[in-house]
Order: C-alpha cells, then sequence, then structure tokens
C-alpha cells in the first residue's frame, strides 16, 4: 500500500488526510524525520507560509524535504504549501519569505485577497476536466521556468503547476469531496 505523508505542523492537516485515503493510501501525519522517512510521497497543506517555514527550518524538516524530494519522493503543495515549495515568494513578503525552491514557479501570496475574499469558482485541470476549486487568501504563480507544465489557469492566471514528481495547487482540492487531484498525485508513485 502507497504511504503519502502530510505535513502536520499547522494548517488543514485532516482534510488532505481524508483525501489520502480517499485514493486508498495510508495516511501518515509527518511531524519529525523518521516520519518523513517512512511516507512515499509528501503533502504539503494551506495554512500560514510564514509559520509553516519557520517550524520546518526550527526541527531542520526543510533539509529533510529537499533532500527527500531530491531522492525521487513526490511532493504536493496546496495554497501556502504551494509557496512552500516555490523557488521564489513574491507580494506581501515582509519576513523576506523564502521557499524550498523545489519547483521553478514565483508564487505571489494573498493574490486573490484576504480570507474574507474566499470563493470556490469551477477551473479546468489539464488532465482532468472540470473542477470545483477552493480559494483562501490564495496566492498565484506569477512566473514559471521552462520546465514547468501549466495545468490550470483562473482568469488567465496560473493556479496549478507540475515540475517532474512536484505538484503544486494554489487551491484547496482537499475541501471538497473531489479527491480526482490527490489520485493524480498518487500516480507520481510507481
Amino acid at each position: 500500500m502507497k504511504k503519502i505523508g502530510v505535513l502536520a505542523l499547522q494548517g488543514g492537516v485532516r482534510e488532505h488526510v481524508r483525501m489520502v485515503e480517499k485514493c486508498s493510501a495510508k495516511a501518515i501525519e509527518v511531524r519529525t524525520r523518521n516520519d518523513l522517512d517512512s511516507a512515499d510521497a509528501l503533502v504539503l497543506p494551506g495554512g500560514e507560509s510564514t509559520t509553516i517555514l519557520k517550524l520546518l527550518k526550527r526541527i531542520c524538516l526543510d533539509r529533510d524535504i529537499i533532500r527527500r524530494a531530491g531522492e525521487g519522493m513526490p511532493v504536493y503543495g496546496t495554497c501556502a504549501g504551494a509557496i512552500i515549495l516555490a523557488k521564489h515568494v513574491g507580494g506581501n513578503t515582509k519576513t523576506g519569505l523564502k521557499g524550498l525552491g523545489l519547483i521553478d514557479v514565483c508564487v505571489e501570496r494573498n493574490f486573490f485577497g484576504r480570507q474574507a475574499d474566499s470563493f470556490e469558482e469551477k477551473v479546468q485541470i489539464q488532465g482532468l476536466g472540470g473542477f470545483r476549486a477552493v480559494f483562501i487568501r490564495a496566492p498565484v504563480i506569477r512566473k514559471t521556468g521552462n520546465n514547468v507544465d501549466v495545468l490550470s489557469r483562473l482568469r488567465g492566471d496560473i493556479i496549478m503547476a507540475r515540475q517532474g514528481l512536484v505538484l503544486v495547487s494554489t487551491f484547496h482540492p482537499e475541501l471538497t469531496n473531489d479527491a480526482r487531484v490527490h489520485r493524480f498525485f498518487s500516480s507520481f508513485l510507481k
């Protein structure tokens, strides 16, 4: 059985665990290096990107995630998780936020507004078709590197992308009952 870890430091952990289990995989809540090393793939949930990055650095799990991704472990980040995985972070970053650099994208934080501006909208995802996407204080992908595949846009703005075994979405598929995005991610595991 596939073992997919969900980073469990802060954010929408339970919702991702539920989606992983809908994909007939074993969900592992990742809080330590040992947890990470027992997972075949990793999901970084939405939440507060600055807080999650500070916690990752404090317990040195940031380096372990980079190491495991370098060894071929698939990684998926939603919303704040997309910010954490990004090579470049822009917009509203007084703290000098720096992502892990696992996907060659520039992400702008809070592009779609504050919490009160949250919304749902049907989007088209390459290979998956129509999908009801939930946006909460969502970032946007401003630029992508040459090896990045754009999988979805909203009004022309990039909201989902993939580079090799790294997938990011600026929306929250875990807040729906539709497990297709998580199934797509779990297909990265051979």
